[in-house]
């Protein structure tokens, strides 16, 4: 079999959440896109906001690359077509670096031994100094099939800070690559479900640009394009564990993987800062399946094209657009008649709430919506859902019977009329959660955002 040479890669994993991630992965990114280097960005994990800053600060789309919810196989295939055409894949993490559902599994580590890549380390350092030492060597020991080849210290204090720090970490043997100061001025505001999303920053690249000036003199960037290792296959549990060594990839492995059925011939998604919550990947596989796409603005109150035989709404923030949402005569008309006609419509979490009788937004006001499903759902009391799910449909979706899906929103549902529930769910270990969805005639919908169809 012909062979090439393995494409390059690392993961960006930090000790814990809010260890400033994201901002060294934008830029770093923008960084090696100075240096001429073509990126492949992705994002472990089930993440929507993430990979549009990615796209901001490499020019490149951003995927995900989800352990949990891909098979081994189907993340390979997906990384090496990703990158084929690039000098570097850079995946960010989520969360810790062993976090994820029971058993890590969907971790940055997961994704990592998969890809057998090696990890450079995000470091909180503020508070602490020879600490830092012992919390490095606890995630260098933890699992050895982990390589953690690199760490980046960042909300450093001071020279006489880094002097501590370094000396600390030096009996690790584990190169720091930079040390990058603190500054409040360059954090990226949150919102309830992540960072505020890439679109509605007017001055982003601006943004981007500062971050990129700020640890540009305090990370080595040829050492970190140094660390980057060749993607490899996964050998079996027999094998042991893969050689972050001279990997080689035999010709076409990203040919094939296992991919989510098409919702129709000509699917209409809606797509504007209401409905923002679309992965490439899927919207990729269907075109690859023969599926023509095309978008439409509910918030510039358009129709979906004529022509078009389903239609998807996917999830965002419509409750921060709720005026111009009830108040889209076109849309609404557009949608009451594709119901009529018995066409696909799927609605996954903000345009499940769409598609319902209303929506209370955070004050207290209430806004009618399409009514096309029994259910008023509500953000004056809100209320955290989160997690992996397993979801398992007898309705006309041409879905296989079994899917994997992840769950994240705040919205409470606070009236909801007779119709036959979508799915049957549990959460990631299996537990029976109460049945999610609802489904009325051809229009179905649920807070479950889908990832792709159950594997062994």
């Amino acid at each position: 079999m012909k062979q090439r040479q393995a494409p390059k890669g690392l993961v960006l994993a930090a000790a814990s959440s809010n260890s400033g991630k994201t901002m060294l992965s934008l830029g770093l990114q923008r960084l090696l896109l100075r240096e001429g280097m073509a990126l492949a960005p992705a994002k472990c994990g089930p993440d929507y906001i993430d990979p549009a800053f990615h796209k901001a600060a490499s020019h490149s789309v951003s995927i995900n690359l989800d352990p949990w919810a891909m098979t081994a196989d189907d993340i390979r295939a997906r990384a090496c077509e990703h990158v084929a055409n690039a000098d570097i894949l850079f995946c960010e993490g989520v969360m810790g670096l062993f976090d994820g559902a029971a058993g890590g599994q969907g971790s940055s580590a997961n994704l990592a031994k998969i890809l057998a890549l090696p990890v450079v380390l995000v470091l909180d350092v503020k508070g602490q100094a020879q600490t830092a030492a012992a919390l490095v060597h606890g995630l260098q020991s933890y699992d050895p099939d982990v390589n953690v080849a690199g760490i980046i210290l960042n909300r450093v204090g001071s020279m006489h800070h880094e002097s501590l720090l370094r000396e600390a970490i030096e009996s690790l043997a584990i190169p720091i690559l930079g040390a990058v100061r603190n500054n409040a001025d360059l954090e990226m505001p949150s919102r309830h479900l992540g960072l505020v999303q890439a679109n509605e920053y007017a001055d982003l690249d601006r943004r981007i640009d500062a971050i990129a000036d700020h640890i540009a003199p305090n990370v080595d960037l040829k050492v970190l394009c140094e660390i980057a290792g060749g993607i490899g296959q996964q050998k079996t549990e027999q094998e042991g564990p893969i050689s972050q060594k001279a990997q080689q990839i035999p010709e076409g492995i990203g040919a094939s993987y296992t991919r989510l059925p098409p919702l129709g011939r000509h699917i209409a998604i809606a797509k504007d800062a209401a409905f923002t919550f679309i992965y490439p990947h899927i919207v990729r596989d269907w075109q690859s399946e023969g599926a023509e796409i095309s978008y439409f603005s509910p918030l510039a109150d358009e129709a979906p094209h004529p022509h078009c035989d389903a239609i998807y709404l996917p999830g965002g923030y419509p409750e921060l657009h709720l005026d111009a949402l009830a108040n889209a005569k076109v849309f609404k008309q557009a949608m009451r008649r594709a119901a009529e006609q018995k066409k696909c419509i799927f609605g996954e979490c903000g345009g499940f709430m769409v598609l319902g009788k209303k929506i209370i937004a955070k004050n207290g006001k209430v806004e009618n919506m399409l009514k096309l499903l029994p259910i008023t759902t509500n953000f004056s009391n809100p209320k955290l859902n989160l997690g992996y799910r397993k979801i398992t449909h007898q309705s006309d979706l041409p879905w296989p019977k079994d899917l994997l899906a992840h769950e994240f929103h705040y919205a409470t549902i606070d009236w909801q009329g007779e119709a036959s529930p979508l799915f049957e769910a549990s959460n990631a270990t299996g537990c029976a959660l109460p049945a999610m969805g609802l489904q009325v005639g051809s229009v179905m919908g649920s807070f479950a955002h889908i990832i792709g169809p159950a594997h062994p």
